[in-house]
């Protein structure tokens, strides 16, 4: 597979869209370790950094990361001065002429934004480090695992990967068992698919419990999600979303892990928003109808109607009992959680079950809903 340099040209549509994402994903997550008093750190990674900017200007995913920090109005920066918070970037790209670009391209931003920050002091002055390393001498280095495995350093963890050989089992597993980590990777779905029994593949993969179906290759990047997710310890809570992007009949994609519902609500609401169908996708994945056309119909999608089918058989089945376990599977299947309250709500109007203790349809802030039981009648 011959490597392209998209920093080297305008980045394509496709680029540009997994972008928005990783820029609306961190969005999201930021503020909530900024406000959070157990939390005495912030790290924010970024391994495959690039140069910072494509040929036009537009931003990489570092200079992303800073801007979203930063916030709109600067009001995370004032925030962390108020909290007396230390954040720290940790920017790696191998290649040294991008390395380059990368320190140039972060200096740049720096200059710009001091020249109009009203604070007397830039926190983010002292706190980006940029490295020329391999991600494997990273993942190796002792000071990196100290900060992965502290449970009061909350992590953001990027790895936007050319290909796929760098997220091994390993990889992954440090990265699922650490705490309040939360990471977003991006792999080349198709290339896995199409080159599976290739022993170079197959030294990263497993691809021996990889089952794509040759007539549905939209969906090679849920095989390679559900792969991840099979990896996952059967004792632990954790959630793993993904989305795939098509550009041209490839397809690649990104997967997301975190261990608290409120990372895995954040990075599904964002999914949803790009995707009203089936939250997981740019290319019409579950083949439903299209926007503006006759039969399009955005509350009743194959994604939708399959889960709140599934959630309904749970229910009468006695398999979810509570409202916190219903929604946390609508959660971990990709759904919104708020599709678990509409199947509850069909339920009652059937007279098919009734609700013990106090009844509400909260559907966000899993972790600080009130639970209340279901009876099934």
């Amino acid at each position: 597979m011959a490597k392209i340099d998209i920093n080297k040209q305008p980045f394509h549509e496709a680029t540009m869209l997994k972008l928005d994402i990783f820029r609306r994903c961190f969005r999201e997550w930021f503020p909530v370790f900024v406000h959070h008093p157990g939390v005495k750190q912030i790290f924010i990674y970024d391994m495959f950094a690039g140069s910072g900017t494509d040929s036009e200007g537009n931003p990489g995913s570092p200079i992303i990361l800073l801007e979203e920090a930063r916030g709109n109005e600067r009001q995370h920066c004032l925030a962390l001065t108020k909290n007396n918070k230390y954040v720290a970037f940790g920017f790696n790209e191998k290649e040294t002429e991008k390395k380059e670009l990368l320190d140039k391209a972060k200096d740049e931003f720096l200059l710009k934004c001091k020249s109009n920050c009203p604070l007397g002091k830039c926190v983010f002055s002292n706190a980006i480090f940029c490295r020329d390393s391999s991600f494997e001498e990273i993942m190796r280095n002792e000071q990196f695992g100290r900060i992965l495995a502290n449970k009061s350093y909350a992590k953001f963890v990027l790895l936007d990967q050319y290909g796929f050989s760098q997220i091994t089992k390993t990889v992954f597993l440090k990265l699922v068992t650490s705490p309040l980590t939360d990471f977003i990777f991006f792999i080349s779905s198709s290339f896995i698919k199409r080159f599976r029994d290739v022993e170079a593949v197959k030294a990263y993969i497993d691809t021996n419990k990889l089952d794509f179906e040759e007539t549905k290759p939209k969906e090679c990047h849920r095989i390679i999600a559900d792969y991840f997710r099979d990896l996952i310890p059967a004792d632990k809570e954790y959630y793993i979303h993904h989305f795939t992007i098509q550009k041209g009949t490839n397809y690649y994609g990104l997967i997301f892990g975190t261990s608290h519902t409120l990372g895995m609500e954040k990075f599904v609401k964002v999914c949803w928003l790009e995707d009203e169908n089936s939250g997981e996708s740019n290319c019409n994945i579950d083949n439903d109808f299209e926007k503006d056309s006759l039969f399009y119909d955005p509350i009743n999608t194959t994604k939708k109607i399959k889960i709140k089918e599934e959630l309904e058989q749970l229910i009468l089945n006695g398999k979810i009992e509570s409202n916190v376990e219903g929604l946390k599977w609508a959660l971990s299947r990709g759904g919104e959680p708020k599709l678990f309250v509409e199947v509850v709500n069909s339920l009652i109007a059937q007279k098919k079950a009734v609700i013990q203790g106090k009844f509400n349809k909260q559907s966000s802030n899993i972790h600080r809903v009130d639970e209340y039981k279901i009876e099934v009648l």
